[in-house]
């Protein structure tokens, strides 16, 4: 769908009321919406604009979708906030991540249940103290999820970021110095994973009253690397949407007995 003007729909994403289900997955790359839309009923494509490509179907009888938010906080956030403009109100990241701590392999899960605030998004919605904090009941759907899958996985901080190469090359960075100390920190804290949309939608998701969970699939673990550990690069993100269907599978259930 080419960009147009209609007022009818949302400037960005290019969606309008009616298109899209209150459950949604956020994909950060548009390639992988037709892989995660493989997995709803009767599944077609509602938009495509910039980054943002949305894909509706539906799971056990009720709407679902999915929409691509591009790398990064600011991108993400515009595409929570037109969501829920568009009625959606429960949302799952399905993204990629490095580990940070040893344990963490390429390959795993990380079902973050809060994130660190190192980006610029979240700073112009909410004061730097209050928390990225991801809703329990997604969380709780995507832990229950995982273990039905038997998939290696870790709940718990996530870190996120602004600059992909700052974390990978902060020595080349004026301000390498910080960088490399608030990653000995957030590694000493037993922080999980490194990523970078994250925060903006745990923070974003409070400001709007929605829910939103992430599951992440670690890629590789730059910390193993630096040990001599076997470290292969994971690109298959398979699992993680496995999860993440399955865990939308329970928040139907559990919304449909709620209002019984």
């Amino acid at each position: 769908m080419k960009y147009s003007e209609d007022p009818s729909r949302q400037y960005h994403i290019q969606v309008a009321k009616g298109e899209v289900g209150r459950y949604v997955f956020l994909p950060g790359d548009p390639g992988r919406v037709p892989k995660i839309a493989q997995y709803l009923d009767d599944p077609h494509e509602v938009a495509s604009n910039r980054e943002y490509v949305t894909w509706t179907g539906s799971l056990d009888g009720v709407p679902v979708s999915v929409t691509s938010t591009g790398i990064g906080g600011p991108s993400a956030s515009i595409a929570m906030e037109e969501l829920a403009m568009c009625g959606a109100d429960t949302f799952l990241r399905i993204g990629t991540s490095g580990g940070m701590q040893t344990d963490v392999m390429s390959g795993d899960l990380v079902i973050a249940q809060g994130a660190i605030r190192m980006e610029g998004t979240s700073k112009e919605i909410a004061p730097i103290e209050y928390p990225a904090v991801a809703d329990f009941g997604v969380t709780l759907a995507l832990k229950e999820a995982a273990e039905e899958l038997g998939a290696r996985y870790h709940v718990g901080v996530a870190q996120c970021k602004d600059t992909f190469y700052g974390q990978h090359s902060p020595e080349k960075s004026p301000v390498g110095y910080e960088l490399i100390a608030k990653w000995e920190a957030w590694k000493r804290l037993g922080c999980l994973c490194s990523e970078m949309e994250s925060a903006a939608l745990f923070i974003n998701a409070a400001k709007l009253h929605v829910r939103c969970g992430a599951v992440l699939l670690v890629m590789a673990n730059q910390e193993r690397e630096k040990l001599g550990l076997d470290n292969p690069v994971v690109h298959d993100t398979d699992l993680a949407i496995r999860a993440a269907v399955a865990a939308v599978r329970r928040l139907i259930a559990a919304d449909k007995a709620a209002k019984q």
